[in-house]
């Protein structure tokens, strides 16, 4: 009887275990689906914030107007959360002072491209280094927004939902505006919201003037440039979005692959 009751607690444990483990790898999941989005969003604002504070992939944008009341009740960014880079993200050094140009060619055309890491030398020496590894060939930019004031092409996911590899986090935030103000042409690292260290593997390329309101943790890196090709990316925004999307927020209407990314 002695041993039927200890197999019996030890089965319950087993089961109390696999229990947990297919709960962890729900919330994984789900954590998986909510990377590496750009969140809009202001402190104070309640009623703005129900938009902004969006943290899926293919949430909606505040509109000009919510834009401009985010804005307006701004307040001042909170305090990085302590640094919790991925073992194997390279160190700002191998990049810190150095400029690396390159092209990005996506399957409607090339750009030229220019990495900054004296300005944002982590940033710089992440997409240095995942470029050198040949990550972004094959990956997708999954996300295309169109209203008047917010235009950007989202990238570097490896699957069309845009989900990204939630143990792959950096920071800390470098070089974001002072205005919330991204020009034609900027580079910017995309991050899950309020997080200044929820970097990843995505990054958005501005093909018109954009403002994006900081969050609590701040704007988003600024890490380089587009030199040539700009057109590429207004082109595919021309072209619309998928049938069913947001109006000004969603899916490129053709998909858009990268077909390679090279730096030297």
């Amino acid at each position: 009887m002695a041993t039927r009751s200890r197999d019996d607690r030890e089965a319950k444990r087993r089961i109390r275990q696999m229990e947990a483990k297919r709960a962890l790898r729900q919330e994984q999941g789900k954590r998986r689906k909510r990377d590496n989005t750009i969140a809009a969003s202001a402190a104070g604002v309640a009623v703005v914030l129900a938009v902004v504070l969006q943290l899926t992939v293919f949430s909606s944008n505040p509109t000009e107007a919510e834009f401009a009341a985010a804005e307006a009740g701004l307040s001042s960014p909170s305090a990085s959360p302590a640094a919790s880079n991925s073992a194997d993200i390279p160190g700002p050094e191998t990049a810190a002072g150095k400029t690396f140009t390159g092209e990005l060619a996506l399957n409607s055309g090339v750009l030229g491209i220019e990495l900054n890491g004296t300005a944002a030398p982590q940033a710089a020496a992440v997409f240095k280094s995942l470029s050198d590894a040949g990550y972004y060939n094959g990956a997708t930019c999954h996300r295309l927004t169109t209203s008047e004031t917010f235009g950007l092409l989202q990238c570097g996911a490896k699957s069309e939902d845009g989900a990204d590899d939630a143990n792959y986090r950096w920071g800390p935030l470098e070089n974001t505006p002072a205005d919330n103000k991204y020009a034609a042409g900027t580079i910017a690292v995309a991050r899950t919201g309020n997080n200044a260290y929820g970097n990843g593997h995505q990054f958005f390329i501005v093909y018109k003037d954009t403002t994006i309101p900081a969050d609590t943790a701040g704007g988003y890196t600024v890490v380089g440039k587009v030199t040539s090709g700009l057109d590429v990316v207004a082109n595919i925004a021309a072209a619309g979005l998928k049938p069913g999307e947001n109006t000004s927020d969603g899916a490129p209407v053709a998909p858009v692959t990268i077909d390679s990314f090279s730096l030297k």
